[in-house]
């Protein structure tokens, strides 16, 4: 074992692991950029992130994955942040680089999650000399940053929600129903009969059998991941195997991770949760980003939250041809928005 880990570590092979300098045009080394990936300790586990940014002095922003880390998909899907920002792709508790089998599961709680982000983000304030930073949440991560930004607003610049969350269980049986209607207009029998088998209600939650089918209904219909991913195979599990900046450990242990936590390791307080009710204002500049097409997390939803939430600015980007994750999608950052503000001026407020 140890043989085949300092063989996956040895520098300059493909499997190596190691990060994806930042370069110029020209194919230079960008001065003054970071790229890095590291370990450090958080509330006494090992954690990993991955560091990027073309200037170093730009403003900080601590990203927060949902259920699975997403960095290696800036490989095929670039975003843009790192012109703007240092950003901190930072793995969770018990997902990706921050994943052992010995980390106890009942560790992984919402509670826990919100103590680790404000950790992440003292160590990222120390490190790069920076009295506030940006936090950016996406799905799952959205349920614990936007709590993290209602608690603790003095450590950041503002919030930036894609896909936010809000009354998850409402959210999964608004998305049961659409599914069921569309592959009925379909004719897909098929799938008529495997989503009627296991129905979503606010009152018996969301079955084990429709948790197996969710996904592949999803993308079937290109409301899921991305509006033009039809397969979690080929759009997400290829694409993180062929990550060169994951050594292979890494790979394995970023699966083991997920099917450790399935959907979330706090999938039940998340759908006994409405964020509208406990977080009904931010005293931050926000602002909701979210892809038109997106059931995972209910644009409607989200924008009805969007409304009633109080913030000294907020804004609401609506993506035309996105589904759950606008930044992989629609480059450049282009949308339709509602509000104060804009995601080009917000290094700047």
């Amino acid at each position: 074992m140890t043989l085949l880990h300092d063989l996956f570590r040895r520098p300059g092979l493909p499997w190596a692991g190691r990060p994806k300098p930042m370069l110029d045009r020209g194919g230079r080394v960008l001065p003054g950029a970071v790229y890095e990936k590291l370990f450090i300790d958080v509330n006494g586990t090992r954690q990993g992130m991955f560091l990027r940014g073309k200037d170093i002095t730009n403003p900080v922003l601590l990203y927060l994955h949902g259920g699975l880390p997403e960095y290696f998909l800036t490989e095929r899907r670039p975003t843009a942040l790192e012109d703007c920002f240092t950003v901190a792709w930072w793995d969770q508790r018990g997902a990706g680089l921050s994943y052992s089998p010995l980390l106890p599961r009942d560790s992984i709680t919402t509670e826990q999650c919100i103590l680790d982000t404000v950790s992440v983000t003292h160590y990222l304030q120390e490190r790069f000399g920076q009295e506030r930073i940006y936090l950016m949440a996406h799905s799952g991560g959205s349920f614990i940053g936007l709590q993290v930004a209602s608690r603790h607003p003095e450590l950041y610049s503002g919030y930036i929600g894609m896909a936010q969350m809000v009354d998850q269980l409402r959210s999964e049986r608004l998305a049961y129903e659409f599914m069921v209607a569309e592959f009925e207009k379909r004719d897909d029998r098929r799938m008529v009969k495997r989503l009627a088998a296991a129905p979503v209600s606010e009152a018996h939650g969301t079955p084990k059998r429709y948790l197996a089918v969710r996904d592949k209904a999803m993308h079937r219909l290109g409301v899921g991941t991305t509006h033009d991913m039809r397969s979690v195979v080929t759009g997400v599990f290829l694409p993180s195997l062929a990550s060169p900046q994951y050594s292979v450990p890494e790979k394995i242990r970023l699966w083991r991770g997920k099917v450790a936590g399935g959907v979330s390791p706090f999938w039940d307080d998340m759908l006994s949760t409405d964020l509208a009710e406990r977080v009904p204002s931010l005293e931050v500049p926000s602002y909701f980003l979210h892809g038109a097409f997106d059931r995972t997390c209910s644009y409607d939803l989200a924008r009805d939250y969007f409304q009633k939430i109080q913030a000294p600015v907020k804004g609401f980007y609506t993506f035309e041809l996105s589904a759950h994750t606008p930044i992989f999608e629609e480059i450049p950052m282009s949308s339709r928005g509602d509000g104060a503000g804009s995601l080009g001026r917000a290094a700047r407020l």
